[in-house]
């Protein structure tokens, strides 16, 4: 009974969300045939307070490495992004606030490819329980490198504000 009213208690007090991005497109690989591409990653977290939080995506999909110069169709992909987030602006409407976090990326049979830095964001309060989240943008490190015997790795280190690149997510939190 008391663990019972220990763990009540604790997420009674906890402020965990859950939610993620979708993406679809239509792709045309090397001049190929156009392909569906696609993106499902769950996320889930934790806000510690008001300015620190918590939270990983894990998902999969189907796209193509940008990196592989020998990538001529789209592959299953899996990735994973743990980060730790620090809301710098925060009030009833909107929060602004900076993942810092790594990525690692599995293309199914053709490459693996790894992220490490910062990524923007806003949060705008859509009720109670609902955000919707945008990510626009990183600084970091990314490395990718094709899976066959002597494959070299394509590495990039700098700012990336492609608007190619933004992502939008919804989260419900409880």
């Amino acid at each position: 009974m008391i663990l019972a009213l220990a763990v009540s208690t604790l997420t009674a007090s906890a402020q965990f969300y859950v939610g993620g991005n979708l993406g679809v497109a239509s792709t045309k690989i090397a001049g190929g045939d156009n392909e569906t591409t696609y993106k499902v990653l769950p996320e889930v977290g934790y806000n510690f307070n008001d300015n620190w939080a918590i939270g990983t995506v894990i998902g999969w999909g189907k796209g193509t490495p940008v990196s592989i110069e020998d990538a001529t169709q789209a592959v299953r992909t899996f990735e994973v992004a743990p980060y730790a987030r620090f809301t710098f602006v925060k009030n009833d409407i909107v929060n602004v606030f900076v993942d810092g976090g790594f990525m690692y990326r599995h293309y199914n049979g053709l490459a693996n490819q790894w992220n490490i830095g910062l990524k923007p964001g806003i949060a705008v309060h859509l009720g109670k329980s609902f955000d919707l989240v945008a990510h626009a943008g990183f600084l970091g490190y990314k490395t990718v490198k094709g899976t066959e015997d002597g494959a070299k790795a394509n590495n990039a280190w700098g700012v990336d504000l492609d608007a190619n690149d933004i992502s939008f997510g919804l989260y419900f939190n409880f």
